[in-house]
Formats: C-alpha cells, sequence, structure tokens
C-alpha cells in the first residue's frame, strides 16, 4: 500500500473586527479557500488540491487555522490563499484574510511553530507596553490563564445540569 505525504499549512484569519472571528466555521473556511483556488487556478488546480484538503483545526478565538492538503499541490494552495478576501457564515459575509504563518510535514512541527509564535507575539505585546501599569495589568492577564481553571469551571457546569 502507498503512503500519501500531506503538508499542512498553518494560518491565522485577519479582520479588523476580531468579534467576527468567533463566528467563523471550518466549513466556511473550506469552502471559501476551494472557491479562490478555483478563481485563481481554474479546475486543474481545484481538482489538484481538492484530492484531500481538510480542514484540519480552527480556533476561532484566536484565528488560527490548519489546512491539509497533498504534498504535491500545496504550492497551489499556498498560492491562492491571499485571494480569499471575505468569509462567509450564517448568511453574513466577514471581511478578512488568511496570513500564512507556517508550512510543515507534520500536525506537531505545526503545533511547536505556533507555540513558538504565540511567545514572540505576547513578548512583542509586553515590549510595547508604554506604562508599568499596562505591563502588570498584560502579565496579571497572562498569569491567570490556566487550563486547570476552565476545567474546573466545565466540571461545575456538569455538576448543576
Amino acid at each position: 500500500m502507498v503512503r500519501f505525504k500531506n503538508r499542512y499549512v498553518l494560518c491565522e484569519v485577519v479582520s479588523e473586527d476580531p468579534r467576527c472571528r468567533q463566528c467563523i466555521e471550518d466549513r466556511a473556511v473550506g469552502l471559501a479557500v476551494r472557491d479562490a483556488i478555483g478563481r485563481v487556478h481554474g479546475d486543474f488546480g481545484l481538482a489538484c488540491c481538492s484530492i484531500s484538503f481538510t480542514v484540519k483545526y480552527l480556533n476561532a478565538y484566536t484565528g488560527t487555522v490548519l489546512l491539509r492538503c497533498r504534498k504535491d499541490s500545496y504550492r497551489l494552495l499556498c498560492s491562492a490563499l491571499p485571494f480569499v478576501r471575505q468569509l462567509e457564515s450564517r448568511n453574513q459575509r466577514y471581511p478578512c484574510f488568511l496570513n500564512t504563518l507556517h508550512v510543515g510535514g507534520t500536525i506537531r512541527t505545526c503545533q511547536k511553530f505556533l507555540i513558538e509564535y504565540n511567545r514572540r507575539q505576547l513578548l512583542m505585546l509586553l515590549q510595547s507596553c508604554t506604562n508599568e501599569d499596562e505591563r502588570r495589568c498584560v502579565q496579571k492577564s497572562l498569569l491567570s490563564c490556566s487550563l486547570t481553571e476552565e476545567q474546573c469551571l466545565s466540571g461545575n457546569e456538569d455538576d448543576d445540569d
């Protein structure tokens, strides 16, 4: 049996209004990307990319999207991503674009890159603080974010039902 190699493209949904990212679904991202590939590369490009194209991961809060496609056609996919200008979800159109962050051979390499990327972004955020109060506020909000608190909160909600 032959193993088909894939490429994973890590993208970021960039929009003027960050609240619109929370309404985006993975199906809408997939349709918008397929439409852009069809417009840019025609039927041939769409057929090449559609063989194993899927949206593997979408985090609506951070705007992170992980796309999977065949190794042979990842360049077609990457060249069509700048032509995504809007995402349509629930009969509403949200103007945005996809910024390609990383192309990797596995999901794990994309996760490692995303961790380092987020660390660099947080450092830039801390460096851009103008006074000590802002800096303390950012540090406090970062330290208050933890997975255990969220799990405890979700556990309490289950007990109430």
